[in-house]
């Protein structure tokens, strides 16, 4: 069994305009940092083993804060947890991408499905496992994974058989959402959407 915690990146001035940023890569700002500092708070008193993130500047960043804070090594960066593509509404901000698509399971010009987030980032979730399972004693592994909030709540949709994020809920930046790596699935723990 392996101990997997999600957290969110924090805020970016596109976050803050309500600005859909996809996979272009938006630093984080002055807040964002706060969120990174409070999510590390949040996780203090943890036992975490690694820490993984998102190629994206502001997940990176956001993973290098918590590592700091938690007296962890430097994170790894992995591809499957990058935020989903939103294609054609990359950069548009929210009330006009669901006027001009209409909501988040719209099919958007190259933009990927949330069923394709899914999938990619549970590859790279058994992956983590399956290299932590080698390397570690037989003792639960447990380890943090930024990403975004199109991949958590992705994963949020898979392992509570869609049932969570309940339509309107929003996954705040810095939120900690906490699953279980077990043989042939991803059980959710707990999480905090708002």
């Amino acid at each position: 069994m392996t101990l997997l915690t999600l957290v969110r990146h924090g805020q970016t001035d596109w976050n803050l305009e309500r600005r859909i940023q996809g996979s272009t890569d938006i630093p984080l700002n002055d807040t964002g940092r706060a969120d990174a500092r409070a999510a590390a708070a949040e996780l203090a008193g943890g036992d975490y083993d690694a820490i993984y993130s998102s190629p994206l500047t502001r997940a990176h960043e956001t993973a290098q804060i918590i590592a700091g804070e938690l007296g962890l090594a430097a994170p790894l960066t992995i591809g499957g947890v990058r935020e989903r593509s939103f294609g054609a509404g990359e950069g548009m901000l929210v009330a006009d991408y669901m006027t001009e698509f209409g909501d988040w399971h719209a099919e958007v010009p190259d933009a990927e499905t949330l069923q394709e987030v899914c999938d990619r980032a549970l590859d790279e979730l058994e992956a983590i496992v399956r290299d932590s399972r080698r390397r570690s004693s037989p003792r639960a592994e447990s380890i943090v994974v930024v990403s975004h909030g199109g991949v958590i709540r992705a994963l949020l949709l898979h392992a509570s058989g869609g049932t969570l994020p309940r339509a309107g809920d929003v996954l705040r930046n810095g939120s900690v959402h906490r699953f279980v790596a077990e043989r042939g699935g991803l059980r959710l723990l707990d999480a905090v959407p708002a």
